[in-house]
């Protein structure tokens, strides 16, 4: 599998990415089952970045939205907009929020800025690299992980060499604490650049694994990878196609139609239509 990414970092300055997934990185189910695109279990897993240049200010705006929304009799006996329900009450999400929500944040996402990159991985081809590996090697065990820190590396081969300090949040997920595994995954990009360009990288970086809840940058994140998602699983580009001009690149790592390293979506050449229909089966 290769590697590679653009960055969209200035000289001389203090970076801030906020970290998250979409779909995810599961291929079977009990008993060695494959269970890949089915009910429940995504086609793609996508794993991205939002550099934002205003933390502070997004939160801030973020939460007096939400806090306005809350206020709105119109949401008054809306079940995710309740306290006890732990979905749009306690931090926006995309998955669980009203198309009338959804349509606000985006808004608000629209007049900030911040710019996403996006790695896109077909979980077929991954399936298809594990049978062949498990093919030669008995021992090897396939695990999600795996496939998320493959993404991390790609993700920050090229984005970390232009300013003095990185604050990568990372979106926690689940109970595992994975900061060090994260760093590692970090560190190894920043080699295979330095190898690949002959260029030192003496960047600050710092890893953090945060609750999105707690963080408005890791909900920003959430929104845009899931505006991407519904545009490679149901073919549904609208989204996307709103939030594009916060869209810096986005690769389709095995969309390799024209060229063998996949295909790089930036805000001159948008994604307009379902890959689904174009990519051949396997």
């Amino acid at each position: 599998m290769s590697e590679g990414h653009g960055s969209v970092a200035t000289a001389g300055s203090r970076r801030h990415y906020f970290v998250d997934e979409a779909g995810d990185g599961t291929l079977f189910a009990r008993r060695g089952r494959i269970i890949v695109g089915t009910s429940g279990c995504s086609r793609y897993f996508i794993l991205g970045y939002v550099d934002i240049r205003d933390p502070a200010m997004i939160s801030q705006e973020m939460e007096s939205l939400r806090t306005a929304l809350l206020a709105d009799p119109y949401f008054r006996r809306v079940p995710s907009m309740q306290a006890q329900s732990q979905k749009t009450a306690l931090a926006f999400h995309a998955k669980d929020d009203l198309p009338e929500v959804r349509r606000e944040v985006m808004a608000l996402l629209l007049r900030h800025e911040l710019k996403l990159c996006a790695e896109v991985k077909d979980k077929r081809q991954v399936l298809q690299y594990v049978q062949q590996r498990c093919g030669t090697d008995p021992q090897y065990r396939y695990h999600p992980n795996e496939l998320y820190d493959y993404l991390v590396r790609r993700l920050f081969r090229n984005a970390l060499h232009k300013a003095d300090t990185y604050e990568i949040h990372f979106a926690k997920r689940g109970k595992a604490d994975r900061t060090a595994a994260l760093q590692s995954a970090i560190e190894d990009a920043r080699r295979r650049f330095q190898q690949q360009w002959g260029i030192s990288n003496s960047s600050a970086v710092t890893v953090h694994a945060v609750a999105s809840c707690r963080s408005a940058g890791t909900q920003v994140a959430d929104y845009m990878l899931w505006a991407l998602q519904r545009f490679y699983e149901r073919g549904e580009d609208r989204y996307i196609q709103y939030l594009w001009p916060k869209c810096s690149l986005v690769h389709d790592i095995d969309d390799v139609r024209e060229h063998p390293y996949g295909t790089y979506y930036a805000r001159r050449r948008p994604l307009v239509a379902a890959p689904e229909k174009e990519k051949p089966e396997i």
